[in-house]
């Protein structure tokens, strides 16, 4: 019997929740090997930790506003670091960037390091100080410390467009998984992850999604590290294949050159469904020049910097210290599943074209490919495709092709797993999509209900009004974002790497500046914040149209352009325009000590 307070007894508590999960783990693999079919583990899986997420976001529901914006700010570093890293490392992380370093090679790397370096610039330059200025949101810190309405409006802008663009990627992710999972078309599943993020995140706001996330990170870690290990120890990589990652790619590259890969005709790729690559030679566009990886590496880490779901979290410990600690805790979680992310693309890789592996698909004859039970249920949800495209009847290296998504999912079931692994995997990247959409709805709605409906319409709003608000908006949002999502207008990846480039545009250097400029002022945060995220979102459409990039800037870096002209637009409208007054400057100079009480306090 768990005694005392809840936070005291954390450890014991998610203790427990572990050993209770790895438990499940070992029933389902019992009931396989009694004869459960494969649809019904992945949808006790998928179900099973759904309704976990659910009861804690009902245990965790709340009518106080501390408690519903930052979680009453008690949460300790490790499990903030643990729910950071969970809000962070999102259906993208999980389901598609494995998928992007197979298909792309190294470029995609930039990713790892942008999104991991990016903490770097949020423990030095702002999540202690946003923590000592003791607000509730992002747009609430932009609002009072220029002041005016009009920059808290412009906030909420850029936060909505940019976490928008991002959440619609997760719930893409989470309808994926649901729809391989429950084996329902996808342009119902993506409702479906919906309601099993909406649970989470409605009566509880931020103190359900914290104790949720923390949850969710201990599912999605094990069902990436698993497989991953079990895997390299089977295909006689070691059982940590990190070490050997140099040897194994050596080896890939090998094997392209014995099966001499050959481009397709424009024919051929007509008949190749939409959304899904061939298996090719590491090389795309993102990689093509050295300042292609860093301009990419550094777009997201500014956009990282710049995320206010991820700022969110930090908004919620204890104290400024706490911040910081709490920071280097989010990296250690993360860089278990980043440093794993190329060695499962490479694994994934070798175990199709490796004809000295029992899984190597490579040379063998179409028909026997296509009779394989892993490729039979692939194809039938439309991620996997193999044609006989020069007619000898045999696979080659040109005529296999796999949706980016299928990567991290299938990989499992092609090297010959047990299939609860894969229905492990699953609960795995619905954990993740759905912990980054949590945070994501949930800044938006957090950030609309606090700081355009109370600040702005009704600042005399009774809490309980403003919860209901903001709730409302939660599925509203969440609504909306499932149609798009359910559209498919763009991929996963892609998505979110757009999602980092609209908030550096927007918001990156209004809150750089605002905590290290004195001089920054009110029109100088309105002309960065304006005129970044229309000049970043025009040169997006710019590219997409056909226009030829600037100085090497792609549609996945626009955000180097926006925030550009944000950085010099906010300096020279600052410099021509008045100074803040002495408060004002005086209260950014007190944001800076990394001591002592938060300047707003509790005056929410």
């Amino acid at each position: 019997m768990i005694k005392g307070n809840f936070i005291d007894n954390l450890p014991k508590v998610y203790g427990i929740y572990t050993g209770g999960f790895l438990g499940f783990i070992i029933i389902m693999s019992i009931c396989e090997q009694m004869g459960m079919t494969a649809k019904t583990i992945g949808i006790c899986f998928v179900a099973f930790t759904v309704a976990i997420y659910a009861i804690i976001g009902y245990l965790s529901r709340t009518a106080q506003a501390d408690a519903y914006y930052v979680a009453g700010r008690q949460v300790p570093t490790v499990f903030n670091g643990m729910a950071t890293a969970a809000d962070w490392m999102s259906g993208a992380s999980f389901v598609a960037m494995a998928g992007g370093i197979y298909f792309k090679g190294y470029g995609y790397m930039a990713l790892l390091v942008g999104w991991t370096g990016g903490y770097v610039l949020v423990a030095s330059l702002l999540a202690p100080y946003l923590r000592k200025f003791g607000c509730y949101t992002v747009p609430d810190f932009i609002g009072t410390r220029y002041g005016g309405n009009l920059t808290r409006f412009l906030a909420v802008v850029v936060l909505t467009v940019a976490s928008f663009t991002y959440v619609t990627a997760q719930i893409n992710a989470t309808g994926t998984i649901a729809s391989v999972a429950l084996d329902i078309p996808f342009q119902y599943a993506v409702y479906v992850g919906l309601v099993s993020i909406l649970l989470c995140s409605m009566l509880g706001g931020m103190r359900g999604v914290t104790w949720t996330q923390v949850a969710q990170y201990i599912v999605l870690i094990i069902a990436y590290l698993l497989p991953v290990f079990w895997i390299s120890n089977k295909m006689g990589a070691g059982f940590f294949p990190h070490f050997m990652l140099a040897d194994e790619v050596a080896r890939i590259g090998e094997l392209e050159q014995q099966f001499g890969f050959v481009a397709n005709s424009k024919e051929n790729l007509a008949m190749v469904p939409k959304g899904l690559a061939g298996i090719t030679k590491a090389h795309s566009a993102v990689n093509a020049t050295p300042w292609a990886f860093i301009s990419l590496a550094l777009a997201m880490m500014m956009g990282t910097a710049s995320l206010p779901h991820v700022m969110m979290r930090y908004f919620t410990t204890p104290s400024v210290k706490a911040a910081r600690k709490s920071v280097g805790w989010s990296l250690f979680f993360i860089f278990l599943l980043y440093s794993s992310a190329p060695m499962l693309a490479t694994l994934s890789k070798l175990s199709l074209i490796d004809p000295s592996l029992p899984t190597g698909i490579i040379g063998k004859s179409i028909a026997e490919v296509q009779s394989i039970d892993w490729y039979q249920n692939w194809n039938q949800a439309n991620l996997m495709f193999v044609s006989d495209f020069n007619g000898n009847g045999t696979l080659e290296l040109n005529e296999f092709f796999m949706g980016g998504k299928a990567v991290v999912l299938a990989t499992p079931e092609i090297a010959g797993l047990p299939y609860v692994i894969s229905g492990l995997v699953a609960a795995g990247g619905m954990a993740a999509a759905m912990s980054t959409a949590d945070g994501l709805i949930l800044a938006i709605a957090n950030a609309i209900s606090h700081d355009v409906y109370y600040k702005i319409i009704d600042p005399k709003a009774e809490t309980a009004k403003r919860l209901v608000v903001a709730r409302v908006l939660l599925v509203v949002i969440g609504f909306a974002g499932a149609t798009i999502a359910a559209m498919e207008i763009q991929g996963i990846l892609g998505s979110v790497i757009w999602a980092f480039d609209f908030a550096m545009s927007g918001l990156f250097f209004p809150l750089v500046l605002g905590v290290w400029w004195k001089r920054a002022n009110r029109e100088g945060a309105i002309a960065g914040m304006a005129l970044g995220l229309i000049s970043g979102a025009g040169y997006l459409i710019w590219v997409r149209n056909g226009g030829s990039g600037f100085l090497g800037i792609t549609q996945l870096t626009f955000g180097i352009f926006g925030s550009a002209v944000s950085l010099v637009a906010m300096v020279v409208v600052s410099l021509m325009t008045s100074e803040p007054n002495a408060a004002t400057q005086r209260m950014v100079d007190e944001v800076r000590v990394p001591s002592g009480k938060s300047i707003l306090g509790r005056q929410h």
